[in-house]
């Protein structure tokens, strides 16, 4: 009798919300074993294969330029044969991909590795695709569906990173890395094959709104969510845009930023005088915080001026940098978790951004397009960051590079104004 109750209340549940669970568990295994994980091995790997950090980063920037490279494409097969394949195939290659990185003895083994097999399709399967699938089955409530989305990053973080770490530090880091291998491949399978294409391939409208009468004279709900007013752009079309530019350039800074801090967070913090344990923890504190930052935006972007919103998280992470530059303590580091967090939780309102600008039904190509500009900044920065702190012992310069650009990021975002619909309206297929 409960079990059918409970039966009967999941599926009153709109089916596009099992959808974000399932993103959101793939965004779990990305975020703890690759995006946060990958601090984690920073230090050990290096000094056992005798890198220097600038050495090191270059790897991670490399895998971001074969992400960029690679990203209209990208974006273009998830337009066309839906998410599903592509999950499938990034979770295979991440999870073979760490087994082989627990045996590379150089610096070239590990650089074939990281961007021949864990790289080549991560960025496509665990960063796009849920995304798109946020975009897909939802209009109305797209900001918050792609936050849990997005919030789930920080999870993984949170879980997974003091794992990782209590391993490296008791077996090593090459064992870790191959239990992260099978990580993914154990839970990430069985969550890409159940995903769905969109909510037109199961007989569904977006937000779960009522299918349309039978009788042509009605108004229906899905005329009420704006459906068939649904303004959709072309790749060209968007790139014709100032909005589109802006915000590649205000989103190309702040994930340079981001991606910075994510390579060197637990250098960073060891030369502000943590233990390497110490630092990991502060990490996994920080990937925790992220959950109701994300969650604040992204119920918080749903009734505001989204575009305002994602200019506010620019001076809090302007503010965080200040803190973590000048600020003395261990306090001082915990208060830079708390405020930079705004940098990663800001994401899915950036993407709910491109969504409500710019449609549904080429989402993803155009994220792709954007994605080949502005990956570029998370290419470069950490390898200068690894560069300059080799050259100078300190972490300063690179900082105050990072305010004056998070600066410049908020005032793109805050001049940005949606665009005029093109001539011709595309509804979804």
């Amino acid at each position: 009798m409960i079990l059918g109750a409970l039966s009967k209340n999941l599926s009153s549940v709109f089916y596009g919300w099992r959808m974000i669970a399932l993103g959101a568990g793939l965004r779990v295994l990305g975020g703890g074993f690759h995006i946060y994980g990958f601090t984690v091995f920073f230090l050990p790997l290096s000094q056992d294969l005798g890198l220097s950090r600038a050495a090191t980063s270059l790897a991670f920037s490399l895998a971001r330029a074969e992400g960029a490279i690679e990203a209209p494409l990208a974006g273009y097969l998830i337009d066309r044969i839906g998410p599903r394949p592509v999950m499938l195939t990034a979770v295979i290659m991440s999870g073979l991909g760490y087994m082989l990185l627990s045996g590379v003895n150089s610096y070239l083994t590990f650089l074939l590795v990281y961007m021949a097999v864990i790289s080549l399709s991560f960025s496509a399967g665990f960063m796009h695709s849920p995304i798109v699938l946020a975009n897909t089955w939802f209009i109305r409530r797209r900001a918050m569906a792609m936050t849990l989305i997005s919030a789930s990053v920080g999870i993984g973080g949170t879980v997974i990173v003091p794992l990782l770490s209590v391993t490296v530090h008791s077996w090593g880091w090459r064992r870790a890395a191959f239990f992260a291998g099978l990580g993914f491949l154990i839970l990430g399978i069985p969550l890409a094959s159940l995903v769905r294409r969109s909510p037109e391939s199961m007989g569904l409208l977006p937000d779960g709104d009522s299918l349309p009468d039978s009788n042509p004279g009605s108004e229906t709900a899905a005329n009420k969510g704006g459906l068939r007013e649904e303004t959709n752009f072309t790749a060209y079309q968007a790139m014709r845009t100032s909005a589109y530019w802006m915000l590649t350039i205000a989103t190309m800074v702040r994930v340079a930023g981001l991606s910075t801090m994510m390579v060197h967070f637990i250098p960073i913090m060891v030369w502000r005088g943590l233990s390497e344990q110490k630092a990991a923890l502060l990490l996994g504190a920080f990937a925790l915080l992220s959950l109701p930052s994300h969650l604040l935006l992204g119920w918080t972007a749903d009734f505001v001026n989204k575009p305002r919103l994602m200019a506010l998280s620019m001076l809090s992470a302007t503010s965080a940098l200040l803190v973590l530059i000048y600020g003395e303590g261990e306090w001082s580091l915990w208060l830079f978790a708390i405020l930079f967090t705004a940098v990663e939780s800001v994401f899915p309102v950036s993407w709910a951004t491109v969504g409500d600008f710019f449609g549904r039904k080429n989402f993803a190509t155009i994220r792709g397009t954007m994605s080949f500009f502005y990956m570029w900044g998370a290419v470069a920065a950490p390898v200068v960051a690894g560069a300059i702190y080799d050259r100078t012992q300190s972490y300063s310069v690179m900082m105050a590079v990072m305010i004056a650009l998070f600066l410049a990021a908020f005032l793109l975002y805050a001049l940005l104004r949606k665009p005029l619909a093109p001539n011709v309206a595309t509804p979804w297929p």
